[in-house]
Parts: structure tokens; C-alpha cells; sequence
């Protein structure tokens, strides 16, 4: 999968945050909504302009920047 077909970043949408393409959504958004429970499902049912391939893109995004972060220290 290909992150950056689907994840922009762009400073005149909120505020340069990670966002999927032609939404407001950002990544931030996606990740806080799977980390809190909800199924994919569920997001694309509340969130129709969202993509299977959106949602996939924004773990892509964000397992891309946590390995570029180069943190090896486990969460405690």
C-alpha cells in the first residue's frame, strides 16, 4: 500500500496535519478512532467519504513515521 496515494499534507488544511486526500480527516483522527474502539467498519459507516484504502493508508502513514522516528524503547 501506497501511503502517500491517499495521505497529504497540505498547510491550509489543518494546519499542515496529515490529512486524507480531499477530506478535513486527519490521520490523527483515524488512528484516535481504531485506538478507542471502533471497527473500520464503523468509520466508514460514520465517515462515508473514507475509504477501506483510506483507513489502511493512515496506519501505513503512521507505522512509516514510527520507524523513521528510530524509538526503540517500549511503551512502559
Amino acid at each position: 500500500m501506497e501511503y502517500r496515494d491517499h495521505i497529504i499534507i497540505d498547510p491550509q488544511i489543518r494546519f499542515g496535519r496529515p490529512t486524507v486526500r480531499g477530506t478535513r480527516i486527519s490521520v490523527s483522527d483515524v488512528l484516535s478512532y481504531l485506538a478507542g474502539g471502533m471497527t473500520e467498519e464503523q468509520i466508514l459507516t460514520d465517515f462515508p467519504q473514507l475509504t477501506r484504502e483510506d483507513v489502511r493508508a493512515c496506519l501505513s502513514f503512521a507505522a512509516d513515521r514510527e520507524r523513521r522516528t528510530g524509538h526503540t524503547s517500549a511503551a512502559r
